[in-house]
């Protein structure tokens, strides 16, 4: 009797938690509200490589940052993306903290980061380009050290749901990758031994209050 309970128990559930899903189920963009979309910080992440002697790519990241989409679906192109970042907020692992603060180097050298003079990296977008039915090209003005020049990122759009089952709410998901030259910024140091070419990886997720 306590076993058919157990089953019993475990097969509503499994039909709640179905129904639930199949609610939220995914939605094509066309289908979304129009509006302003803020960034899910709990589902974002900012990566960054740049190769070192040729050996490997260093990976680090930026832990604090922030964005929104002014979404238009009947028009994605017409879309507009402002992202801010905080540059103190680097992180890189660096494994031997006893030695040096290898990330507080990286924030307040004026050769790198220099974050008490620059203490925001902006991002606008300018254009963007469909290049298919979920991918685009997205140039803008990225503003670095003190320097504003236009970057492009390959953008896919990953999925929508009108009802996200956990916040309830229209979300968005995109992945983009892109690339630029550190020194077209102003920061040329130990390039090439440390690549000028730093390649950038998001992954991100909107949603609409």
């Amino acid at each position: 009797m306590k076993k058919q309970r157990l089953v019993a128990t475990t097969l509503v559930l499994l039909t709640c938690i179905s129904a639930g899903f199949a609610y939220a189920s995914a939605a094509k963009y066309q289908d979304m509200p129009a509006g302003v979309y803020q960034l899910d910080k709990t589902h974002a992440s900012l990566t960054w490589k740049v190769s070192h002697l040729g050996l490997s790519n260093y990976t680090a990241r930026f832990t604090r940052f922030d964005a929104e989409v002014d979404f238009k679906p009947q028009a994605p192109e017409n879309s507009k993306v402002t992202v801010t970042i905080d540059p103190t907020s680097i992180k890189t692992d660096y494994p031997y903290p006893e030695e040096k603060d290898f990330d507080k180097k990286l924030v307040e050298k004026a050769e790198w980061f220099n974050a008490a003079k620059f203490p925001e990296i902006k991002f606008t977008s300018s254009r963007i380009e469909m290049t298919g039915e979920n991918t685009a090209v997205m140039t803008g003005n990225l503003t670095f050290l003190g320097v504003t020049k236009p970057v492009s990122f390959n953008v896919t759009f990953n999925g929508a749901m009108e009802q996200q089952p956990f916040s309830q709410k229209p979300t968005l998901g995109f992945s983009a990758t892109g690339s630029l030259k550190r020194s077209e910024w102003g920061m040329a140091t130990y390039v090439p031994n440390i690549g000028d070419e730093v390649m950038l990886l998001i992954e991100v997720e909107f949603a609409k209050d």
